[in-house]
């Protein structure tokens, strides 16, 4: 399939399905190909919060043995932190 900038604006819901049909979509410029829309292959699986890299960064922390003593200190006020 084919389509230039107002095809774009005016016709996305078909440029989409066009996609869905796994056709690559080639974008044309004043006449000109541009970009060519492909299709993903295959939706990737969305990580657990568990399976995340950033998950127990800080778990061998001593000083953040217990995270609610680290949270109320850290939403202590200025005037009590002397």
């Amino acid at each position: 399939m084919k389509a230039n900038m107002l095809d774009l604006r005016n016709r996305m819901a078909d440029i989409l399905r066009a996609i869905d049909r796994n056709e690559s979509v080639t974008i044309l410029y004043r006449g000109r190909e541009k970009a060519v829309l492909m299709p993903v292959g295959g939706a990737k699986p969305r990580l657990s919060i568990k399976e995340h890299k950033a998950f127990g960064m800080w778990k061998d922390r001593e000083d953040m043995a217990d995270p609610s003593d680290v949270v109320r200190s850290m939403r202590k006020g200025r005037a009590f932190a002397f």
